[in-house]
């Protein structure tokens, strides 16, 4: 599919969007990539256990702690505490996302939008130099804010593409915003690895927890910095909904009413909600095991934070090969059965991290090789394959939804997850209970006739799927 090959050439995009505003939009990913490898892949889930550890009793370095929490009156235990909160943020999202998507499509400034939801999600991840001590209360407040607005930036973000260029042009476009995003949160993520391995000290915990405070406070500070040069760059284009409503109404109520009629009459696309659900299915355990990677190799794999960083920086340059290489595959064979072929790959990763030793950092970078190499092209591949069942006209609404899962986190595989390490006290078989999103994802992706969802979508099918 294109959106997984490489641009050698700058195309001429739709008239009246030029180059310098694309380099704005492919800058945006740059800027907010570094929270989700940063602050949701790396740092966040063994800080802010770490710091709900200490709310429970817990002494600062055990190599186990089996204590309790209790926000609002709720007894929950220590580890299952920010799966929770994941689980928690993205059923929030299920509300937020549709809604920014529909308000997105019918908007003239959507540049102001972006602005609240990116510099909303930057303050509240800086905001975390203050999670000390016991805060963990504060923590998660903080996390469920710059997790919605991450989610609903994006939304906005991904609602400016059909204005940058025409339907031959956006794969490229796509692509080189996709690209340079990996670059950017594999570049922060690497001057993390230098300052932790820099300053931390053997046997002073608390100077690891604290070089974790602040790496999360620096993706916020790099959020932030980088969101201006797309807000400078990229200029307003009112779509005609939006031209027709200027001036007539709330924007928000005009949103709602927008996404209302959409839910509607979205039954018309069956087989579009079909793919949809497959994707949610598959893609949260997908989600689940890139959000809770760092915390397994803490906390039951006994693994050092630099030996984490490093395996995330091998999956952030792996996954762009990866995503080539298996979109060179999708060229021959399609890119529905190269997705069905990542999802048998995703279960062998599963049964591998579950029999992966404690305390062996090369087993575990070399699965981690494994994951980038998978990682890329089953993301890349699944969203060209949305983009072919969208009507056209509906694309912030519809990825306003497929945002649900995307890029964020999810919801059913965090809570199995912390369910399983609740009831069990194990975090390998919580990992092990996620191979049923994967099972059941392929079986669901396998069962839908994609090339008449995308005919009844109104689109034309590409050549080979």
């Amino acid at each position: 599919m294109a959106e997984t090959v490489a641009p050698t050439v700058d195309e001429p995009a739709q008239p009246g969007s030029t180059r310098r505003e694309r380099t704005g939009w492919y800058f945006y990913d740059w800027a907010n990539s570094a929270f989700q490898t940063t602050v949701i892949t790396v740092f966040l889930g063994p800080f802010l256990t770490t710091v709900t550890e200490l709310a429970a009793g817990c002494e600062l370095g055990a190599d186990s702690c089996h204590g309790y929490v209790h926000p609002l009156g709720i007894r929950v235990a220590a580890g299952s505490y920010y799966p929770y909160l994941i689980s928690l943020s993205v059923l929030l999202t299920v509300f937020v996302l549709p809604v920014m998507g529909a308000i997105a499509d019918r908007s003239a400034h959507k540049k102001r939008l972006l602005a609240l939801m990116a510099f909303t999600g930057a303050a509240a991840t800086i905001g975390f130099a203050f999670v000390t001590g016991e805060r963990y209360l504060l923590g998660g407040a903080l996390f469920l804010i710059a997790n919605i607005s991450f989610g609903a930036a994006v939304v906005v973000y991904n609602s400016f593409l059909p204005q940058l260029g025409g339907p031959d042009e956006r794969d490229a476009i796509s692509s080189r915003g996709w690209a340079i995003g990996y670059l950017g949160g594999g570049l922060l993520l690497a001057l993390n690895l230098v300052a932790v391995t820099a300053l931390s000290e053997e046997g002073n915990p608390q100077r690891t927890l604290d070089l974790a405070r602040w790496s999360i406070v620096s993706a916020g500070v790099w959020w932030a910095a980088f969101t201006l040069l797309p807000l400078r760059r990229l200029r307003e284009h009112p779509a005609a909904a939006a031209a027709a409503r200027a001036g007539r109404g709330n924007v928000l109520a005009d949103g709602f009413r927008q996404l209302g009629h959409t839910l509607r009459n979205i039954k018309a696309y069956p087989l579009t909600l079909f793919f949809l659900l497959a994707f949610l299915v598959y893609n949260d355990g997908i989600q689940t095991v890139i959000t809770l990677a760092s915390q397994y190799g803490t906390e039951e794999l006994k693994l050092e934070q630099s030996t984490l960083i490093v395996t995330i920086l091998l999956v952030q340059f792996l996954a762009f090969g990866g995503a080539l290489a298996l979109g060179a595959l999708a060229g021959r064979i399609g890119a529905w059965k190269t997705v069905l072929l990542s999802l048998v790959l995703w279960t062998a990763v599963i049964i591998a991290a579950f029999r992966l030793p404690a305390r062996e950092p090369l087993p575990f970078m070399i699965l981690g090789g494994c994951i980038g190499l998978v990682l890329g092209g089953s993301q890349a591949l699944s969203r060209s394959l949305f983009s072919q069942l969208i009507p056209t006209g509906k694309e912030g609404e519809y990825y306003g939804f497929y945002e649900i899962s995307d890029k964020g986190t999810s919801w059913l595989g965090p809570l199995a997850f912390g369910l399983v390490f609740q009831l069990t006290a194990s975090y390998r078989v919580g990992l092990v209970s996620l191979l049923i999103f994967f099972v059941v994802g392929f079986a669901l992706l396998a069962a839908v006739p994609i090339r008449r969802a995308i005919v009844a979508a109104g689109n034309t099918p590409p050549r080979v799927l």
